[in-house]
């Protein structure tokens, strides 16, 4: 081994260093800043505006106080109906955007997406199942499993498509992303085939809720399902920070990372488990919303450059911001209506997709 190429592992060691130190960390502030602007936009705006002073009031209040000394209409409207969807907007979009760093850093390209490549069809596709058939299974299950059947039912068809994406599209270590595209079209067409049965034989209560899914969106949002999703998302956000470095190594490849003490076996089980757990409770509580896991990993990437370490958690606080600003304007720019949440981010991502694919052209990365 030459000198030079002894060094390089160092050399990429402390410029990640540098990165997290420095940029990194700004970025993961103004991140934070960003996630918690828009909430309180997102809880002070609607058909019944509120200010910022009168929204931390009942938030105060109703958390720590007494909440039978507030109006009643604003309690209501921040405390039950608001603060749960915001919530909910939050975690959905940093499970999203967490999912689209750590598939992007797992096959090492900048491409990879949970919508794009089909894990979140597989996430829809059990989940629009259970909704289906899930009702023949009342009287025989616990009630406390019927509550938690929808999240770990799309958990598993997430896994089982981010297990198949990965199998299929990789050689030698590296991952073909003509062929990843082209495995998620087929995964996405054959979702849309058995939803299309199970479209035809669901009752019209049921069929408004695939009409949900189709289009995603976060109207449904209560405490009680983001409760439901919270044993899936926590254990994905709580572990995602220690596989940072792991991940810096895995983005040198394979061989290189098992040299450097990376079991890349179970380096890529965990990942695969991670972003399952992440997608497929996103997709339980929302529907399909594409682009997310894009976009928000993509700009952070150009900002601060690929040190997991600061990648994961700015992506994570960015797609959470993101998504709740896209909620927000989801449900005002058409008032009293609301626009789903998914038809937004796609007339956002689309483009932004189209950029990146004539970008890697023009470089002679496709």
């Amino acid at each position: 081994m030459s000198a030079s190429t002894a060094g390089q592992p160092q050399m990429t060691t402390l410029t990640i260093a540098g990165d997290r130190t420095g940029l990194g960390r700004l970025v993961i502030i103004i991140c934070a800043v960003l996630t918690v602007v828009s909430a309180l936009a997102s809880l002070a705006l609607g058909a019944a505006g509120m200010s910022v002073a009168d929204v931390l009031h009942v938030l105060q209040t109703g958390m720590f106080g007494d909440r039978a000394t507030l109006s009643p209409a604003a309690a209501a409207i921040v405390l039950d109906i608001r603060l749960p969807r915001v919530c909910m907007a939050l975690a959905v979009g940093a499970a999203l955007a967490l999912s689209g760093a750590m598939m992007q850093g797992l096959f090492r390209n900048p491409l990879a997406d949970p919508g794009l490549v089909g894990v979140s069809s597989g996430a829809a596709l059990a989940a629009v199942t259970i909704i289906v058939l899930g009702a023949h299974l009342a009287p025989v299950l616990p009630e406390f499993l019927m509550r938690h059947l929808l999240p770990f039912g799309a958990f598993a068809g997430a896994m089982a498509s981010t297990a198949l994406i990965y199998r299929l599209s990789t050689v030698d270590g590296r991952t073909s992303i003509a062929t990843m595209l082209l495995i998620g079209i087929a995964l996405g067409a054959l979702a849309g085939a058995i939803t299309g049965i199970l479209t035809f034989i669901s009752d019209d209560q049921q069929l408004r809720q695939l009409t949900f899914w189709s289009m995603g969106g976060l109207s449904g949002a209560t405490w009680g399902k983001l409760l439901a999703v919270l044993p899936l998302m926590l254990p994905a956000f709580l572990a995602a920070p220690f596989l940072a470095k792991a991940l810096n190594r895995m983005a040198m490849g394979e061989s290189e990372a098992f040299h450097l003490g990376v079991s890349v076996q179970w380096m890529k089980r965990i990942c695969i488990l991670i972003i399952a757990a992440a997608v497929g409770s996103a997709v339980s509580v929302s529907g399909t919303i594409g682009f997310v896991g894009l976009v928000a990993p993509h700009l952070i990437r150009t900002l601060i450059g690929p040190d997991h370490r600061s990648l994961l958690p700015a992506a994570a606080l960015f797609g959470a911001a993101l998504l709740a600003a896209a909620d927000l304007v989801a449900r005002t720019i058409v008032a009293p209506a609301e626009l789903p949440i998914g038809i937004l981010t796609a007339i956002i991502g689309a483009p932004f997709f189209l950029y990146l694919l004539m970008g890697r052209r023009k470089m002679g990365l496709m």
